[in-house]
């Protein structure tokens, strides 16, 4: 009786994961597939008013990188906010910021790359770039 209730267990498990890996695959098709491109792309910065290296090296990346390779398109767009400064509560409620934070907006869909812009600001800014390129050219 174990054995096929264990059987019965794994047969549903097995059955599960590949209808959602199957509903994942269309969806990431989708939304690959989507004529649609948008309008407008935003780069937010999020930093308070005491900043590390790291976190300066993290804005000054992504704004180097925008204002040199996307200088000419007026889609893309650079915004660097201080949360400790009065008057951008509706802006750090709105992405849900508790630190600092990089974060690639197109209008509808939100990519937070914070932890993989903190990693490589320093070490490898190439990689930080290179993934800011990919996100932005994504909807382009």
């Amino acid at each position: 009786m174990k054995k096929i209730a264990r059987f019965l267990f794994v047969l549903i498990f097995a059955f599960t994961a590949s209808a959602n890996n199957l509903t994942q695959s269309d969806n990431n098709q989708a939304k690959n597939d989507d004529p649609q491109k948008v309008d407008k792309i935003e780069i937010y910065y999020f930093h308070g008013t005491r900043r590390c290296e790291t976190c300066k090296a993290v804005g000054n990346v992504s704004q180097t990188l925008l204002e040199t390779k996307y200088k000419e398109n007026p889609k893309v767009t650079f915004v660097e906010i201080n949360y400790d400064e009065p008057g951008n509560e509706e802006i750090v409620e709105k992405f849900q910021v508790t630190g600092s934070g990089l974060y690639v907006y197109n209008g509808k869909d939100t990519d937070n790359i914070t932890a993989f812009a903190f990693q490589y600001a320093l070490t490898n800014p190439d990689k930080l770039k290179n993934k800011l390129i990919q996100l932005i050219n994504r909807d382009l």
